[in-house]
């Protein structure tokens, strides 16, 4: 008799975990996370921070990344769950006062604006035209930290060096200009008051992969304006950081970096390396801008995101005697955000360890 009793405890005791165990994968199912990250789907690669909120109000100085790291454990699959409605004007932008919701949909997280705002409170869902500026958006990443560095310097790849207007002498003979001083330029220029940066040229960029030459350090000189159109050109130089030399550069002062766009794993696999840190430094870290040997031509596109790997060291064995080669470790996340043929700009923005040029660039995964 008592054999029996515990045959038929243990049986209540089995059926009742199971049932445990499928309300909880019910639950799981229609997105609750009991405090830990929650995938999208089975097999997805989409996981959400644990820590994510429900509902987000977009504000004044947000980054598309600070949001996309909000929800997500890996900001770069951002578009795995951003739901943009079609009928909206510029769909893919998020403005101050939007507010963010996280939905699920057939067990999948989904992320979309809801209709009110931060004092308003919901509305029903309902397409509309949004009469923000562009400008308005809130951006990928900050833009006042990329120019700050891109104000230091550039890169310039090889093939463009030779196409740019060059200082061919300074006025009154002098060897060297200073702010205040009107330079002769020749080259195709702009219009008068057109607004140039003079670089001088630097060092190469050597790709390691083959020795080749894929770009020059640019090291920023001033600024100036066309006073005269003609061969040559004159050009009266505002600013100086140091002298202007014959042979320096005149580089447009626009610099076109689109600031909306998706943070992203690359398509297709991606391997390269850091080659230059546009402020010299010899560790590099969060928010600093670094150049990649790889570009269009590899796959590269602006946003896409990727691992930054510090490359394994060769050591001595000193007790077998032979050396041997430290694995690859993680340092750090990157995204592209201006490209070229070979090269790309792209900004460190989370630095777990200390980062160097040379450094691997994979893609995530």
């Amino acid at each position: 008799m008592n054999k029996s009793l515990r045959l038929i405890r243990s049986i209540r005791l089995i059926v009742a975990g199971l049932v445990t165990l499928l309300l909880a994968g019910a639950t799981l199912a229609a997105g609750t996370s009991f405090g830990f990250a929650v995938t999208a789907q089975s097999g997805s690669s989409v996981v959400l921070n644990p820590q994510h909120p429900e509902r987000y109000v977009v504000k004044r100085g947000d980054t598309l990344w600070d949001i996309s790291s909000m929800f997500l454990r890996d900001p770069w699959y951002w578009p795995e769950i951003w739901q943009v409605n079609p009928q909206v004007e510029n769909p893919h932008l998020i403005y101050p006062g939007d507010v963010l919701v996280l939905v699920y949909i057939d067990g999948k997280p989904q992320l979309r604006i809801e209709g009110g705002s931060m004092t308003g409170g919901p509305e029903k869902l309902s397409p509309r035209i949004r009469s923000q500026d562009l400008s308005a958006a809130i951006t990928t990443i900050p833009f006042g930290t990329i120019g700050a560095f891109l104000s230091k310097g550039t890169v310039l790849q090889a093939d463009e060096v030779e196409q740019l207007p060059y200082i061919a002498a300074i006025r009154d003979g002098h060897l060297i200009g200073a702010a205040g001083n009107d330079i002769y330029v020749r080259g195709d220029v702009g219009e008068v008051n057109q607004g140039y940066s003079i670089i001088h040229i630097g060092d190469p960029l050597i790709d390691p992969d083959d020795n080749s030459v894929v770009g020059y350090q640019g090291i920023f000189v001033g600024e100036g304006s066309i006073r005269r159109i003609g061969d040559p050109s004159t050009l009266r130089l505002l600013q100086t950081r140091r002298e202007a030399l014959a042979g320096d550069r005149l580089l447009e002062q626009d610099f076109d970096i689109p600031l909306q766009f998706y943070p992203r794993a690359p398509d297709r696999d991606v391997e390269g390396r850091i080659i230059h840190v546009v402020n010299g430094l010899a560790l590099i870290g969060q928010y600093q801008v670094v150049v990649l040997n790889r570009g269009t031509a590899h796959g590269l596109d602006v946003g896409h995101v990727l691992t930054v790997w510090r490359a394994g060291e060769t050591l001595h064995d000193r007790i077998g005697g032979s050396t041997f080669t430290t694995p690859d470790e993680s340092a750090g996340t990157l995204m592209v955000f201006k490209t070229y043929d070979r090269i790309s700009y792209a900004l460190i923005m989370e630095a777990t360890s200390e980062i160097h040029i040379l450094d691997k660039v994979r893609k995530p995964g």
